[in-house]
């Protein structure tokens, strides 16, 4: 056995090549995924915290600044179709996006900090809402790219995988995803340690650098020329209302946008509540909660792995969803029944319960969404954009529903509008988890039509080995 063949079989994500992607160019388009992790952390961690302590900034005019990228999330469905109908003397489909999305997420990154420093009062000429106005169109601009790089990019490698490996490079994007966020939060969070106004411009600029370098290596001769004559160029492109009602032409797709809104809902309300609720109510140290972060990752990493096994092995992605779902449900009550009980082991289990849940959920949606087109959906573009329009846009009503519910919960229980029995400090954070309980019901109920797919459009089982491959790994 030569030492190449070795190596390759020794790699936990070698399965996920295929003739139409080799490995090499499998881990090299996956970079997009790592600039993506790095723009989410910068928006959603870094610069939070530098607007929030170092700028002085109010806490209201940071949400709204940060929750504008997800004004964007709904347009992912158009960017998808269209990057599905484009048309260019190349024959390119998806490399336009992905490019043009760089360049939108590189300026919004570039524009970035001299915005913050104008919002944080650093001026010689007071220009009345300067910095509110360059700040939103440094995130809008930043969001948009985001957004439209993630889109184009999952398409192009749903594109070019084939039916076996599907599942598995699905598995890859999500794990590069991931570490592009670890890696980002570690390096960036390092370099502002010492903050000063010229490091904020430098750090900042540099991931602009980093978006730009790391998405033109993924995107280089990812896509094969075509060459299209002037007359198909010329034809006229399908209208998004045409293919929008294609697309959800039965009710299965305009019911698995629901299912993904609804069950992200669920599952991300409870996002900023978990540690609050076991330092406050449970007593828990600051090292304690703080690993719940961990406890919660490993449950979402078996949750990757066993759902990329399952789908390897023929499991129907909605019955897969139903699985997360009920230990969705599962969890949110050995929440919920842990402080009664004072009891953190319980806590802990339904950290990683919702991990596990949540997981497969949402592997299951994104498989189900990838796979539509081969159920007699065309355009795999619009089904990801859509997925992850519904899948981002219920990410960021969520967090925000679950802390403004805490917040006003816990207000009128201190103030005895419950009654004295009612006036326990934990009643906020159980709303939130009993109102995730019956969205996950919900969820349940909305699903349970697409469970009918398996049986009139079965998806194929998947050949496997049962050796170690990237089915094993999280997403």
């Amino acid at each position: 056995m030569s030492l190449k063949h070795l190596s390759l079989k020794a790699l936990p994500f070698a399965d996920a090549a295929s003739e139409g992607l080799p490995l090499g160019q499998l881990l090299r388009l996956s970079l997009f995924q790592v600039s993506v992790g790095m723009a989410s952390v910068m928006l959603l961690g870094t610069l939070n915290r530098v607007m929030i302590v170092e700028l002085g900034l109010a806490a209201t005019l940071v949400a709204l600044m940060i929750a504008l990228p997800v004004l964007i999330a709904p347009f992912r469905a158009l960017l998808g179709f269209r990057s599905d109908t484009h048309r260019s003397a190349l024959g390119w489909k998806r490399v336009p996006y992905l490019w043009f999305g760089s360049l939108w997420q590189m300026g919004g990154l570039a524009l970035m900090p001299f915005a913050l420093l104008v919002l944080g009062g650093d001026t010689v000429h007071d220009v009345p809402f300067a910095g509110e106005v360059l700040a939103a169109l440094a995130f809008l601009m930043t969001g948009l790219g985001l957004h439209m790089t993630q889109t184009a990019g999952l398409a192009l490698a749903s594109d070019r995988a084939d039916d076996a490996t599907r599942p598995r490079v699905v598995a890859l994007l999500y794990v590069m995803f991931l570490l592009g966020m670890g890696a980002s939060a570690l390096i960036l969070g390092g370099l502002l340690a010492e903050f000063s106004a010229l490091r904020l411009i430098r750090v900042v600029q540099g991931a602009a650098v980093a978006t730009l370098v790391l998405n033109l290596v993924a995107l280089w001769k990812q896509e094969k020329v075509r060459a299209m004559s002037a007359a198909e160029r010329a034809e006229p492109r399908p209208s998004f209302r045409d293919a929008w009602a294609d697309f959800a032409s039965g009710g299965d797709a305009g019911r698995l946008l629901a299912v993904v809104f609804v069950g992200t809902v669920a599952f991300t309300m409870q996002d900023v509540l978990l540690e609050p609720y076991g330092g406050e109510i449970l007593g828990l140290s600051v090292g304690a909660t703080t690993g719940l972060s961990a406890v919660w990752a490993g449950g979402a990493l078996l949750g990757f792995g066993l759902a990329a096994r399952w789908l390897a092995r023929g499991l129907d992605p909605f019955r897969m969803a139903a699985r997360g779902i009920l230990l969705g449900v599962c969890a949110f009550s050995s929440v919920v029944f842990s402080a009664p009980m004072d009891s953190p082991v319980l806590f802990v289990l339904g950290a990683f319960g919702i991990g596990l849940g949540g997981g497969l959920f949402a592997i299951a949606t994104l498989t189900a969404a990838m796979t539509l087109p081969a159920r007699g959906v065309a355009g795999r573009g619009l089904a990801l954009g859509a997925w992850g329009a519904a899948q981002a846009t219920a990410a960021g009503v969520a967090i925000g529903l679950g802390g403004g519910i805490r917040d006003a919960v816990s207000g009128w229980a201190a103030t005895g509008a419950f009654g004295d029995a009612m006036g326990a400090s934990a009643l906020g954070y159980t709303t939130v988890y009993h109102i995730e309980i019956a969205l996950l019901f919900v969820t349940l109920v909305v699903l349970g039509p697409l469970v009918r797919l398996s049986f009139v459009h079965p998806v194929p089982a998947t050949q496997s080995d049962g050796k170690l491959g990237l089915a094993d790994f999280p997403t």
